[in-house]
């Protein structure tokens, strides 16, 4: 794996227990979530309407591609139930667990139709214009492409420190920046999306892996973890920074 800053590579020394990953982990994501451009530009009320109407869109074709990632972890998994299951359970979540119009790309489209009632869907319902950008493919091809050579244990760290850790409070972030007066003066966006998965599902499920990952102690295993935390959550937060220039060029 590569991609790593020299300070990363420091620190990735010092994990001897999971709880120095997870502190590790909370670095990275305060320097490259919450302290990047993207999420200060959100909470700061700097966007104008066609930039979050762009990003409304973008996102969409990362969560409709969420499932996807998720079946190539669980390809990466060991055929033993206490391994698997815990991703099947993600993806069942996101399939709205088999009840009708619930899925997590409908309920996403609570938020995309309160930005832009009006917005193009295809025949597969998903937008048409702006074409999908190469920030969100990107994020999901490095997910996917790891997971065709990753080892249990990497695929599970990939779906535990790489998205699930931090995916809850990073949600909980941009509906809490969805929220700012700039952006709610004429009529609030729904961010029921944004909520539920700060609230409950991203926690349960980073808690799911964890259960698994827990069992792993010695310090090689635990600097595998991290190092493949940090691959996989900075990826994502290059699909943010890239984002955030794509919308300042609107």
């Amino acid at each position: 794996m590569n991609g790593f800053y020299l300070h990363d590579a420091e620190k990735i020394q010092n994990a001897e227990t999971l709880q120095d990953v997870e502190k590790q982990m909370r670095i990275l994501v305060n320097q490259y979530f919450h302290n990047a451009p993207f999420f200060t530009h959100l909470r700061q009320g700097l966007y104008n309407y066609e930039q979050i109407r762009y990003f409304a869109i973008q996102y969409f074709h990362y969560s409709k591609n969420f499932p996807r990632i998720l079946g190539a972890a669980i390809s990466a998994m060991s055929p033993v139930d206490e391994w698997w299951i815990p991703l099947a359970d993600n993806l069942w979540d996101e399939a709205g667990r088999g009840i009708a119009g619930r899925s997590h790309a409908e309920l996403y489209k609570t938020f995309l139709f309160s930005v832009d009632p009006a917005v193009p869907l295809n025949e597969f319902g998903l937008p048409v214009n702006p074409p999908v950008s190469t920030a969100v493919t990107n994020a999901i091809d490095t997910f996917i492409t790891f997971f065709r050579q990753a080892t249990p244990l990497q695929a599970m760290s990939a779906v535990g420190f790489g998205s699930e850790f931090f995916a809850g409070e990073v949600m909980g972030a941009i509906g809490q920046g969805l929220r700012h007066p700039n952006y709610t003066s004429s009529k609030p966006f729904d961010i029921t999306f944004w909520n539920v998965h700060a609230d409950d599902h991203e926690p349960h499920h980073y808690q799911l892996c964890k259960n698994i990952l827990d069992t792993f102690t010695d310090k090689e295993e635990l600097e595998e973890m991290l190092k493949t935390g940090v691959m996989i959550a900075k990826s994502e937060a290059r699909m943010y920074n890239q984002l955030h220039k794509e919308m300042l060029e609107i």
